[in-house]
This record gives C-alpha cells, structure tokens and sequence, in this order.
C-alpha cells in the first residue's frame, strides 16, 4: 500500500495511491497520516477499504495537484550519520561501529516536489538521498530485531538537506546544519513493509540539473532498518509517526574534489526503488 497527502500545504487529504495518477480519498475516515493514526493501528484496516472503493469506482485523478510529506509532522526526526561504508570512505571518516544519532527540526519536512530553501549565510548546502524508517507503534526497549521489524509503519524516499560549514565547523551537534527550513523532503508516498520486499537491495539515485551524483544502494548499509530501531529504542522512546532517516550513499558534494555545494538555481531530482522519485528546485537566498 502507498499512502500519500494530497492538496496545499497545511490542508492536504490523507489518501491511498493506486496508480500514478489515480488515489483513494480516505479523508472520511482518517483525519490524517499522524501519531494518532499509527498508534491506533488503523493502518492495517485500509487495505480492504481502499480495495473496496476501487471495486466501487471512486479513484480520483491527481491532475498534477500537490503531493505533500506522506506523513503529518512527526514528534520527532531522527538521523543516523556515516551508515554508508561507501559513504564513510568517500568523507575520509572511520566506519561506525555504533549508529551515529543526530536529530533534525520536525519543522523541515515539506513535500517531495515543493522548493528547497538555501538558509541566510549559507555556503556550503548539500545533498543526501535516503531510505527513511516511519515507525507505527510506541517502541521502547524494544527485545530484538525482530520486535523492531513490527514497529516500523512503512518506508519513504528523504532528501536530507544539510548545511556542511554549519554540520561540521560551528562546533557542537550536527543538528544545526540539518534543521533549517525545507531541509527534509519526504515522499512522494509511504510504502509499507509487504511492498518493499528486501529493504536493504534498494537501488538509489539522486542527479543535480540532470547530471547524476549519487549511485548507490541499501546494500551497503552499515546499520540495517531493524538494527536501527532496535538500537535506538534502548536509549529514546520511538513514537508512532516519527521518522527516521538512514543515512545517504556516496556522491555527496561535501565528498567531491573539489567540493560542490548548492546556492540556488539548481534543480535536485532523486529516486530509490520503490519509493517514487522527488524533483526539488533549490531557491537562493
């Protein structure tokens, strides 16, 4: 099932995609894709209602409306750094050998296809294609993997944004170049677990102006979904609704030589399998 919230920022129509262009309105029966929805386990019931409204007729047609975050804002956004070996090596920095937890403002999620903002001052605004964890139920001290796997609601394609001179040069968290605004595109839709098959053979992409920058695949992750929220369970209570973002393949700019950054004007399009592709204008500050 891929779930998605269509319609203008701050109005948009929890829903199901069944085509590209065609989705199940389910407004009448869920208020929206939110903490309230995931901890009421309501998500496993869509599946025979949306079926039942196909059979009925009442798709509706996207007609190039807005897609926004397939997820009302989460309590909380939390990231795992360095989760690539690829990656790793690209930046010069040793392979984890516990996940790295930083946290991104639930303010930076907008859609898969709204503007990207460069932040006042900023010189150094990058890129990072991502696998994004939506968890489904309250998880804490979560016993094993396997426990881990059943709380995780579905799967989303995640741009996380970040601010290279901010992230690494202004001493303290990595926070402060992760959390400006529009710095988290998620979407176009959430894809739950039975329909991504095996989550760590996802190939991933992201071009900048059609020039392709990152190559890479969920294979070469660190940390694998599971481990992660089993991981961090130990330390934070996980809230239904929240997200987690994994981490991003090489091909970043910070990882270039020399290093390439954004400054507006440019056009980010990325992609993993089956999770839709995103197309982000980056607007100068």
């Amino acid at each position: 099932m891929r779930l998605v919230r269509v319609g203008a920022a701050g109005s948009e129509t929890p829903g199901a995609l069944i085509d590209d262009n065609t989705f199940i309105d389910l407004s009448d029966i869920v208020s929206d894709f939110n903490e309230a929805f995931f901890a009421s386990g309501a998500i496993a019931t869509l599946p025979d209602i949306v079926a039942e409204r196909i059979a009925d007729g009442r798709g509706e047609a996207l007609d190039g409306r807005r897609l926004g975050a397939p997820i009302a804002r989460p309590h909380q956004i939390l990231c795992i750094g360095l989760n690539y070996s690829d990656h790793a090596a690209e930046t010069g920095q040793a392979v984890p050998t516990e996940p790295i937890l930083f946290t991104k403002s639930p303010n930076t999620l907008i859609g898969p296809n709204d503007d990207v903002l460069i932040p006042r001052n900023s010189e150094k605004t990058d890129w990072e294609v991502e696998l994004g964890i939506v968890i489904g139920q309250r998880a804490s001290y979560l016993a094993d993997e396997s426990e881990a796997a059943a709380a995780i609601a579905g799967y989303v394609l995640v741009n996380d944004v970040s601010e290279r001179g901010w992230q690494l040069e202004r001493n303290g968290q990595w926070s402060k170049g992760k959390s400006a605004p529009t710095f988290n595109p998620a979407g176009p839709y959430l894809v739950t677990p039975d329909e991504i098959g095996d989550v760590l053979n996802l190939d991933m992409w992201l071009d900048i102006d059609g020039v392709r920058r990152q190559t890479g695949s969920t294979s070469t992750m660190i940390f694998s979904p599971a481990f992660i929220v089993h991981y961090l369970s130990q330390f934070l209570a996980l809230e239904p609704g929240d997200l987690i973002n994994t981490g991003t393949p090489p091909g970043v700019g910070m990882g270039m030589s020399p290093q390439v950054f954004l400054h507006g004007g440019e056009t980010m399009t990325l992609g993993i399998t089956r999770l839709g592709t995103q197309t982000q204008h980056v607007i100068g500050n």
